[in-house]
């Protein structure tokens, strides 16, 4: 078994997790980044109202997302660019709480999901003073990114994967949680 994930981030619109208005995807397959994938898309109605704090960090207003496809119909592309590998995101119970919210929001029964969190990995391999995703990424050397960019996150998160598994000189996500006293664990619904 390899180093296969796919590392996700989103931004919401609001302070609810059922605001969901982009996503970062980044497949990585046997420990180097493939793929990735990056949607805007309508918030589900009734949390589809953008707060001016959430405009002032990620930059997302709702003209941007104007003529994108509704959360509803973003989401199965979304899951098929997962093929059914493990989700990895940093802080993971944002970012899982976001998927599982929006689609209770729009009534979309969600596969079996597993995921993981890099933020609680990074706490078990590096000595740092901020386990902030940007953080982490600076402290691997990963300095060009735009923090709060769904996809620039999701890439700073595999490639701060990647480096966890080469550090403790693992070559599966399985060997990597294993070492970081983590787990993989089911994404919850209803």
């Amino acid at each position: 078994m390899a180093l296969d994930f796919v590392a996700i981030d989103f931004e919401t619109a609001n302070s609810s997790p059922a605001s969901p208005c982009a996503v970062g995807l980044v497949r990585v397959v046997e420990g180097k980044i493939q793929e990735s994938l990056s949607m805007l898309f309508q918030p589900p109605l009734g949390y589809d109202w953008f707060h001016p704090g959430n405009i002032a960090i990620h930059g997302i207003k709702p003209e941007d997302v104007a003529d994108a496809p509704g959360f509803s119909e973003a989401l199965p592309e979304l899951l098929v660019f997962t093929e059914g590998l493990p989700l990895v995101a940093h802080n993971a119970s944002f970012d899982m709480g976001v998927l599982r919210e929006a689609s209770a929001a729009v009534e979309f029964d969600l596969p079996n999901l597993n995921y993981a969190c890099s933020l609680k990995m990074a706490r078990k391999t590096y000595e740092l003073e901020s386990y902030r995703l940007n953080a982490v990424a600076y402290a691997i050397g990963h300095e060009e990114f735009n923090h709060h960019d769904a996809l620039a996150d999701a890439d700073a998160c595999a490639r701060i994967v990647i480096h966890m598994a080469n550090r403790h000189e693992v070559e599966d996500l399985t060997g990597l949680l294993s070492k970081t006293s983590q787990r993989l664990l089911p994404l919850v619904v209803g």
